[in-house]
């Protein structure tokens, strides 16, 4: 048997780190490969999956190896409540992009216009697979799969297409973007096919992206209030598309 240290050590360079009990349990239900999983009380994970997700319980109990606890806090930058910690194989980026440019797709993309903040990106990732969406992408230089992108979205990549890519490059379909001098979402039904842009949390959407949209989008806000936090200007929008006809479900 493989010592899951020593596989630990010799992927970590090239998975992603599933950091807690809650990023494993949504990485393993979407179906991405765990080569190598460890917990500090493997007692309280299982009675965690017992009462949280029964559904994966026994692929968690294949898969989790207990070992000391100062050994697993020497393999994650800082540990979890839940003293749980693995690594998953990243998607392919040629199958995230099958994803993404599917032609019979039937649910939005959501595009993050050079964001900057981190844990905000994860938010999002979290909303996306929340709602149903086909994808995120981020354009500028922010890694979507960044260690801390992935904690703040409990491991909820595995649960849509996460890329990025240039504007150039962004898929098919009808760009909104979401502008303060755009049209009120609320007067507006957003295709299932929408590609759907929000700019940065300190700059706005980018003149290249902006002179790009086929439809400015304004949020209802009061006057003098200056903006919402992304994740919230992301799930306010992905609502309306539910509540006008978008199917969360699958």
């Amino acid at each position: 048997m493989t010592d899951p240290v020593d596989a630990w050590r010799r992927l970590a360079g090239t998975c992603v780190l599933l950091d807690g009990f809650h990023a494993l349990k949504h990485a393993v239900r979407f179906g991405a490969e765990v080569p190598v999983a460890v917990t500090a009380d493997r007692r309280a994970a299982l009675a965690l999956a017992d009462e949280l997700a029964p559904d994966v319980r026994g692929t968690l109990d294949a898969l989790l190896t207990e070992v000391p606890y100062e050994t697993y806090a020497s393999l994650v930058p800082r540990p979890h409540p839940t003293a749980v910690a693995a690594l998953a194989v990243r998607p392919s980026r040629q199958a995230s992009l099958r994803a993404l440019t599917d032609a019979a797709r039937r649910a939005p993309v959501v595009v993050l216009d050079q964001p900057r903040n981190l844990g905000n990106a994860g938010a999002v990732i979290r909303l996306a697979a929340g709602f149903g969406v086909a994808g995120v992408v981020t354009t500028g230089t922010l890694d979507p799969w960044h260690p801390t992108v992935v904690r703040g979205g409990a491991g909820l990549h595995f649960a849509t297409a996460v890329e990025r890519l240039t504007v150039d490059e962004l898929p098919r379909g009808p760009l909104f973007a979401l502008d303060p001098e755009g049209e009120d979402i609320r007067g507006l039904k957003l295709p299932d096919d929408a590609v759907l842009a929000f700019g940065s949390e300190r700059s706005g959407l980018s003149a290249e992206l902006r002179a790009r949209a086929g439809h400015l989008v304004a949020l209802p806000m009061r006057p003098q209030v200056s903006s919402y936090n992304l994740a919230t200007s992301v799930a306010m929008t992905l609502y309306h598309w539910s509540a006008t006809g978008g199917a969360v479900p699958s």
